[in-house]
């Protein structure tokens, strides 16, 4: 029964709506099921129709999608944001945004230097918040990109009552990653919806500008649960073989005592303020490199869950902080 009323609402789309279908997607049984569902929240299907009816598969979209960043090795993932240009652009967005930083970690409680950072190695601090058509983006994955499929479908629906309850009248008007991420900050469409702020109380939740991003980023690491102050790794020292047993390669939550790792043959370079740790294991440009890890290196990873995101992340923080020192 479910078949037949999908293949006779799909008739229906393209014979009521010929003018429309030019794009790929209408004829997907996955598409229609999805127009049905928005409907359902309340979305006209006129409304849905025009929206989808021209979209077409973006191939480039599921190449990058397939070879994302955090598949290389952490030898050649440093460089990408470890560097000069980086710090020093780290250090002047702080410098021109110094009120706007100050009061998001003063209320959110969330260390300047890791707002900073995550913009920085989100979009260099602007510069490149992506050209990827949000729409059409989020389009092709939900409905070309099956290991993800639920996902990217989640975040389509959300796309749509994001531009509905910010009044956008074009939804195909916003430009992103090929993941669909907007703003400075790179947010989701989950998570524009859940986190970002109007931080500079302008009636408008705009994270292309730097006041709301900054406060949208802190509001997101408070909710995740950041420690202000708190540390986030440490090098690790290695003895036996023991550690294998241990390794952390999937940005879980910390669950060993130091005592634990202790009895893995793992000591701690320094001192961690978290009750329960993790071990990290990264392949450096010298050989394998090994951390260990605390709660608020697992609150990084909630922003992406690629360990070498979060240790990108800190040690951007730590060098534009230095540098923000040295001012003083």
């Amino acid at each position: 029964m479910i078949k037949i009323r999908l293949f006779l609402f799909s008739i229906l789309l393209l014979t009521s709506n010929s003018s429309y279908a030019n794009g790929d997607y209408m004829p997907y049984p996955a598409m229609q099921r999805f127009i049905q569902h928005m409907e359902e929240t309340g979305f006209s299907k006129d409304y849905l129709i025009r929206t989808f009816s021209n979209i077409k598969r973006d191939d480039r979209i599921l190449s990058l999608v397939n070879s994302p960043a955090e598949g290389k090795p952490w030898s050649k993932y440093r460089p990408i944001f470890i560097t000069e240009d980086r710090i020093r652009s780290g250090l002047g967005f702080w410098n021109r945004h110094t009120k706007a930083i100050k009061a998001a970690s003063q209320q959110f409680g969330v260390d300047p230097e890791i707002i900073v950072a995550i913009i920085g190695v989100e979009t260099f601090y602007g510069r490149n918040t992506g050209k990827h058509n949000v729409l059409r983006s989020l389009t092709t994955l939900a409905m070309d990109f099956p290991k993800r499929e639920k996902f990217y479908t989640s975040e389509l629906k959300h796309y749509l009552q994001f531009i509905r309850e910010e009044k956008i009248n074009n939804p195909a008007i916003l430009t992103g990653s090929y993941a669909g991420a907007m703003g400075l900050g790179q947010f989701i469409s989950s998570s524009y919806r859940s986190y970002a702020v109007d931080f500079n109380r302008d009636g408008h939740t705009d994270l292309w500008h730097p006041d709301d991003a900054i406060g949208s980023v802190a509001n997101y690491f408070a909710k995740h649960g950041w420690q202000n102050g708190g540390d986030v790794t440490v090098p690790a020292r290695i003895l036996g073989n023991l550690y294998g047993n241990i390794v952390n390669v999937k940005a879980t939550k910390p669950v060993h005592s130091l005592s634990e790792l202790q009895q893995h043959g793992v000591s701690l370079q320094g001192k961690l303020n978290s009750k329960y740790l993790s071990l990290l294991q990264l392949e450096g440009a010298n050989g394998l490199e090994h951390w260990v890890t605390g709660d608020n290196f697992y609150v990084i990873t909630r922003y992406n869950h690629s360990p070498k995101y979060a240790m990108a992340v800190y040690q951007l923080a730590l060098e534009i902080k230095r540098r923000k020192l040295s001012q003083k």
